[in-house]
């Protein structure tokens, strides 16, 4: 049995990946690292307050085989340098595995400064040299937010009605729903072989259904 520590577990990827590690047997344990405590309970689950700043000192309560990491933020420290520190401090504290949520087109030769910070993770990632690196790429993440704007909402529409329409090449561009991209990772924790893998629309969808 394995230990699970997810850093982002109050979002909308990671809340749905938090339902998925602690409902399923693959995990004896799973820790979060967030703000402020989740309003959830579970015989499974160790919630351990802090961020960017305090992690260094929570270091010796992380014990876990697989690193999950599903942030995002509006600043280069949250965005950028966290999903880096705690990738780093779990492999610190023997993390053998690491799973990212990115986005697709991310490169370090984009001309869009947020796909150049997702390409940046996903180099500083692969220099730690986990065992094995899981990188997932999706485009728009569809499903139910709690909080929507209107924006949000009507980009959301127009995908659902543009998603039939991206086939070959392109599939890479299509939604996938935030639960169905949390059951991605976990199914790529039970099947770990390659030292790195990239995850676009069509890799998810082949183990989403596998």
């Amino acid at each position: 049995m394995k230990k699970a520590i997810i850093f982002g577990a109050s979002g909308f990827v990671g809340s749905n990946l938090l339902n998925e590690l602690l409902y399923h047997s693959s995990y004896e344990q799973v820790t979060v690292v967030v703000r402020k405590p989740l309003p959830i309970q579970h015989p499974k689950l160790t919630m351990l307050i802090g961020d960017y700043n305090t992690l260094p000192d929570l270091k010796d309560q992380i014990e876990a085989d697989d690193v999950f990491i599903t942030l995002g933020g509006t600043t280069p420290q949250i965005d950028l340098d966290y999903p880096v520190l705690a990738a780093q401090v779990a492999k610190e504290k023997g993390a053998r595995s690491v799973f990212v949520v990115t986005a697709v087109g991310a490169s370090l030769r984009s001309r869009l400064p947020y796909l150049r910070v997702k390409g940046e993770i996903e180099q500083k990632l692969m220099a730690l040299d986990f065992e094995h690196t899981h990188i997932f790429r999706p485009c728009m993440i569809m499903g139910r937010r709690k909080e929507f704007r209107i924006i949000e909402r009507t980009i959301l529409t127009i995908w659902k009605l543009l998603n039939p329409l991206f086939m070959g090449q392109m599939n890479r561009y299509k939604g996938m729903e935030a639960r169905n991209i949390a059951r991605t990772m976990h199914k790529a924790s039970d099947h770990q072989s390659d030292k790195a893998t990239i995850y676009h629309w069509k890799e998810m969808n082949g183990l989403l259904h596998s």
